[in-house]
């Protein structure tokens, strides 16, 4: 499936914001807080309405790493849910099993925890599940494969997390290379700095 595979730091910088994760970009924006480009630093283009729009919705779905079509079928899915679109859509998002990986701390970044997951080194319920959207439910249970729970590079990113899980929907044993999800993340709880609001406005338009 295609991916983004341009420059992240450039895409920190349109929004302002580290939205991959990694301390590298906090460090970038440290330097350059403003848009890349010759006019970057000194752009005072009044945003259009649609733009406002656009950008939040590109921003959303630069941080769960998606790419137009899959981020609109979410859309698309949660505007038929029962209660309010955009909580739903944020709902879903947080559901997805690689960034669920992501959040339990097996992965230092969402792309990481996609390719864990691609590559088959994780399970759910004791079965492999190499699908990354594949949506987490209350009680699942999931855990690195024991042929994977020697790989470097997640014994990395579990050494470099906390050993509990700062999200109110997981837990996690780290000792075991294993979480839980637990129920549906509160959408109080999630980590979100995108107005939803203008998500819907932007598709209802």
């Amino acid at each position: 499936m295609a991916k983004y595979t341009g420059p992240k730091a450039k895409i920190c910088r349109r929004f302002g914001e580290n939205i991959y994760g990694p301390a590298k970009y906090d460090r970038i924006l440290g330097k350059r807080s403003y848009p890349a480009g010759q006019h970057g630093r000194n752009r005072r283009r009044k945003v259009s309405d649609y733009g406002v729009h656009l950008n939040a919705k590109q921003q959303l779905r630069y941080t769960y790493c998606l790419l137009e079509k899959q981020f609109k079928n979410y859309f698309v899915k949660a505007d038929k849910m029962a209660g309010v679109t955009g909580d739903n859509l944020l709902i879903m998002l947080e559901r997805r099993l690689d960034n669920t990986v992501y959040r339990l701390g097996f992965a230092t970044t969402r792309m990481q925890a996609r390719q864990f997951v691609n590559h088959g080194h994780f399970l759910v319920n004791g079965k492999k599940v190499d699908i990354p959207s594949f949506l987490c439910k209350p009680g699942d249970v999931i855990e690195v494969r024991p042929k994977s729970r020697g790989m470097s590079m997640i014994k990395e990113a579990i050494e470099a997390t906390e050993a509990s899980s700062a999200y109110s929907w997981l837990t996690v044993d780290k000792e075991n290379m294993r979480g839980t999800f637990e129920n549906m993340p509160p959408i109080s709880d999630i980590p979100n700095t995108v107005d939803l609001r203008l998500i819907v406005e932007f598709y209802s338009k």
